[in-house]
């Protein structure tokens, strides 16, 4: 029975239902270790990861003193989102992102809006009208107006950067079908930034999107931003998911992305980071939510804890990109964790539900990895060149 009940609730929220069954309190005090990414990146780049509801919300104070401790940017998990914030017209719920930013507030972190505009997690009221057709342009113009007003205007001079607009651009560089794109055409992003600017006109402005070190989704995204600045549109940065495994992306067709945004002359973001150790369904490499795969044993071989050699090449990997991060430390300003530790990352449920993965640089006890020592130190030896 307890296991039905948890999961319907890893249904609901998210959760890792092995992570929920086996939770423990950690063995140590996370504080008694007084390293910090955030201090060892200093003047490098911002060190930041995602906060969800959850956290904020039970004051799980493990997490957050890990935020703390080791994060001077957060970015909020799902809280803004569309569906999240304004689940019906006109009707916005604010407890969740007022706490979101509140704690961003008091401990002086840089705080990221996520998302404004994304076709996923919208409320379907946002396309239709009462007979269910879809709006006419100037419909969908002032509810994109009234939503990226209110939200936006609701935190001006306290959010400090937002992800305007997520994830439009297909892996293969044409534009995603969305009902923003269907309605609007590719004005859609113009409009979404320029609403943004006027809410608030000091915070900087990014779009976000996953698979970018594929050529097609760089051209395309190199090329929409292009026609973005020629029309005069402010755009700060590009955020580059780093939705990564051991095998894939290639970090060289990585750096390629990064070389591509970074002449664009924006800022360049690491949004998204987490290492997958889990082997590749179909040679899934996209964060398209929508996607799902059928459970398989064989696709969740380390339920107790990954081998020795998968470990040594988990950390090789964080290292390989976080020596690529600093080759171009001039380009990149912030490089963001989706999550805190393995225990609620998205990845034990994406692609594959129901999986244990162990993506991020904190275990299900809340302990550092071995690799946060070693980025650390590499970031230290860095500081000191």
């Amino acid at each position: 029975m307890k296991f039905l009940i948890y999961s319907f609730l890893a249904m609901i929220f998210g959760y890792s239902v092995i992570s929920e069954i086996n939770e423990t309190k950690p063995k140590t005090n996370p504080d008694d270790n007084h390293e910090s990414l955030a201090k060892a990146a200093e003047g490098l780049f911002k060190i930041g990861t995602a906060l969800n509801e959850r956290q904020l919300n039970s004051g799980e104070n493990q997490s957050l003193a890990l935020t703390k401790q080791h994060f001077n940017a957060i970015v909020a998990e799902n809280c803004m989102k569309s569906g999240r914030i304004q689940p019906v017209e006109g009707e916005f719920v604010w407890e969740h992102a007022d706490r979101f930013v509140e704690f961003g507030e008091k401990h002086g972190m840089e705080i990221n809006g996520h998302t404004l505009i994304w076709h996923s997690q919208a409320p379907r009221w946002f396309f239709v009208d009462e007979q269910g057709n879809d709006v006419s342009k100037e419909v969908l113009i002032e509810r994109m107006e009234t939503h990226i007003n209110t939200l936006v205007g609701r935190y001006k001079g306290r959010v400090h950067t937002w992800d305007v607009v997520n994830e439009t651009i297909l892996d293969d560089g044409s534009w995603r079908n969305s009902k923003f794109y269907q309605i609007l055409g590719e004005d859609f992003v113009k409009i979404a930034f320029e609403l943004a600017h006027k809410a608030d006109p000091e915070a900087r402005l990014f779009y976000n999107d996953y698979s970018m070190a594929m050529p097609g989704k760089r051209e395309g995204v190199v090329n929409m931003v292009k026609n973005l600045q020629k029309q005069g549109v402010k755009i700060d940065g590009i955020g580059m998911q780093g939705h990564v495994g051991l095998d894939y992306p290639s970090l060289e067709e990585f750096e390629n992305s990064i070389k591509a945004f970074a002449d664009l002359g924006v800022e360049v973001m690491i949004t998204e980071m987490d290492v997958s150790a889990l082997p590749n369904p179909s040679n899934h490499q996209g964060a398209e939510i929508s996607d799902s795969i059928e459970y398989q044993q064989m696709l969740n071989p380390y339920t107790e804890g990954l081998p020795d050699s998968v470990q040594q090449r988990f950390n090789e990997r964080y290292l390989d990109f976080f020596n690529l991060f600093l080759k171009y430390k001039d380009n990149i300003s912030r490089v963001t964790f989706w999550g805190v530790t393995d225990r609620y990352s998205w990845k034990n449920n994406f692609p594959v539900r129901g999986r244990t993965d162990y993506p991020l640089l904190f275990d299900r006890d809340y302990q550092a990895k071995a690799v946060v020592s070693d980025i650390i130190e590499l970031l230290g030896e860095h500081q000191a060149q």
